[in-house]
C-alpha cells in the first residue's frame, strides 16, 4: 500500500460506489480521495482501503509528480485526469 499515491481507485461501498478517484494521499487504514468535482483537492474524501479498489494504473508522470512533492494540484487537472483513465477503461487499453 505504500506505493498507492497517485493511483486511481474506485469506490466498491457507500453511496458513492462505483465513482473513479485519485489517491492524494494515506494514512493508517485510510486514503483520501479526490475526483477535483465534489471531493475537491482542498477537502478530500477519508475512505477505507476496504470500501475501494485500487488500480495498477497511474495518473500521468507530471501530475504523479505533483502529488508525490506535495506541490499545487488543481481540480481541473484532476478531473483531466479522471476523463482520461476512464475512457481508456472503456476502450479497453488501460489496466484496472
Amino acid at each position: 500500500m505504500n506505493d498507492c499515491i497517485g493511483k486511481f481507485a474506485v469506490s466498491k461501498a457507500g453511496h458513492d460506489k462505483e465513482v473513479c478517484y485519485v489517491i492524494l494521499s494515506r494514512e493508517e487504514g485510510f486514503l483520501y480521495l479526490c475526483d477535483g468535482k465534489y471531493h475537491t483537492v482542498e477537502k478530500p474524501k477519508k475512505k477505507s482501503y476496504k470500501h475501494v479498489h485500487i488500480c495498477e494504473a497511474f495518473v500521468k508522470e507530471d501530475l504523479l509528480k505533483k502529488v508525490l512533492n506535495k506541490e499545487k494540484i488543481f481540480n481541473h487537472e484532476i478531473k483531466y485526469a479522471i476523463k482520461v483513465q476512464k475512457e481508456g477503461m472503456e476502450e479497453g487499453y488501460v489496466k484496472e
